[in-house]
């Protein structure tokens, strides 16, 4: 028997992740050099860090270390169970050093339990609608193995699209130049921002103006072929009009479409900045 974890990058909303037996790896941030873990929206006030980040707040993120993933991992292994990790992609952050150190440590001490990790190459509700849906499976019984198949062929047609309103944070963030920060500002243009295969960043498209990037976002779902029997999830940074004009688009062109709208939390929150806005859907297999 397994124990499922995830980590509060995937940004399942905590009602919906209180739904199933699982433990969830709380990452950390820091305002002003306070430092402080995400709770999927439990207590955070997520409003309440996007103002303190538009009246200037220093915001950073940090990994975790390998004593941080010992303490949750290894009271698990000593109450003889396994353990199930879902996590956010590898490819954007170190703090996967520490896991696998922690692992390391922890199959030497453990060698007859088992440890079993799978990346979504994904983030925020990304990551978090595969973790949805694996749960779900590990919840009704399915083997780690099974979870894990699924996952690797799920996160395949899980499709990721946002814009942010101000480049300054993604050039903070190192994924955006100082000088395309600098012409994109004067240009007035929006980055359509996806997920590579190897879970990365990438800027597709760059949209002029706010307004053709929502559309730009909503027309995603009939050029990728969206698949109505998942959710369509619009993770939003504190800017409700623009999600209500996205959530208008989408209801006229998918009626029965089921709409999850949810805030970006703080960690992610911090290299995209207040007015980012995105959609995350899954789409039709080819």
């Amino acid at each position: 028997m397994s124990k499922f974890f995830c980590d509060t990058n995937c940004e399942l909303w905590y009602t919906r992740f209180d739904d199933f037996d699982a433990q969830c790896i709380k990452m950390p941030y820091t305002v002003n050099g306070e430092e402080r873990f995400y709770d999927l929206g439990r207590e955070t006030d997520n409003r309440k860090f996007f103002d303190a980040m538009r009246a200037g707040a220093s915001v950073k993120t940090q990994a975790l270390n390998e004593n941080d993933y010992l303490e949750y991992f290894e009271p698990v292994l000593a109450a003889g169970e396994d353990i199930l990790y879902v996590h956010f992609s590898s490819a954007m952050s170190g703090t996967f050093q520490s896991m696998e150190k922690a692992m390391d440590t922890l199959k030497e001490k453990y060698p007859e339990r088992k440890i079993t990790v799978v990346d979504t190459k994904n983030i925020s509700m990304g990551a978090g609608m595969t973790v949805y849906y694996a749960a779900k499976m590990h919840e009704s019984g399915a083997s780690d193995e099974e979870v894990v198949q699924f996952v690797e062929k799920f996160r395949e047609k899980v499709r990721v699209y946002f814009t942010v309103d101000d480049l300054v944070y993604l050039k903070r963030g190192g994924r955006l130049s100082a000088f395309k920060a600098m012409m994109g500002t004067i240009l007035k243009l929006k980055p359509i921002i996806s997920t590579s295969e190897e879970g990365k960043l990438v800027n597709i498209l760059n949209a002029k103006g706010r307004k053709k990037a929502l559309h730009t976002l909503v027309d995603y779902l009939e050029s990728d072929r969206v698949d109505l029997n998942y959710p369509i999830s619009i993770m939003n940074a504190d800017t409700d009009e623009d999600t209500a004009v996205i959530v208008e688009m989408i209801k006229e062109k998918y009626p029965n479409a089921e709409i999850w709208e949810q805030l970006v939390g703080p960690v992610v929150g911090c290299h995209c900045g207040p007015d980012t806005i995105g959609m995350i859907f899954v789409a039709k297999e080819d």
